[in-house]
Order: C-alpha cells, then structure tokens, then sequence
C-alpha cells in the first residue's frame, strides 16, 4: 500500500479530519494538497494561503519538507496538526 490514513487537527476550525497521505510524496506537495483540502472541508473556518506548517500532535515537532512522507516515519494512525 502506498498510502497512510492520518488524523489532521485543524486549531482554526477546531476539528480534525482523516486523510489518507502517499508516502511517496515529499511533504510540500502534501502541505499544499492538504492545506487546500482543508480550506474546502472547514467551511471557510481555514484559508490555503502561506506557508502553512504540519507537525505532529504529540511531540510538536514540525515535519521537513523536503522529506518524503515515508522518510518522516508517518504511518497509519499518526496524528498531525496544520497550522
């Protein structure tokens, strides 16, 4: 399987959403899918616009973009956090 299901918590609208991620992806091209999934899926409550950031939920730690998805060590569960 090439991708992961992941929890994203969105503080701007105060949810979280399940997405599924490629692992094969670098992480700026998923912020940029993800960011833009999200404006749509919150109800204008999140705006794409930036340099939005992923991090994870627990440690806080902020996710290099120039890594892929699979190199980060992202996996099915994880929960994250766009800001």
């Amino acid at each position: 399987m090439n991708k992961v299901l992941v929890e994203i918590f969105l503080p701007a609208a105060n949810r979280s959403f399940d997405v599924y991620l490629p692992l094969e992806s670098k992480m700026s091209e998923v912020l940029v899918l993800v960011s833009t999934l999200l404006s749509d899926l919150s109800d204008g409550k999140y705006k794409a616009m930036g340099n939005p950031v992923l991090c994870d939920t627990s440690s806080g730690i902020i996710f290099n973009i120039n890594m892929a998805v699979a190199e980060l060590g992202i996996q099915n569960g994880s929960k994250l956090m766009l800001i």
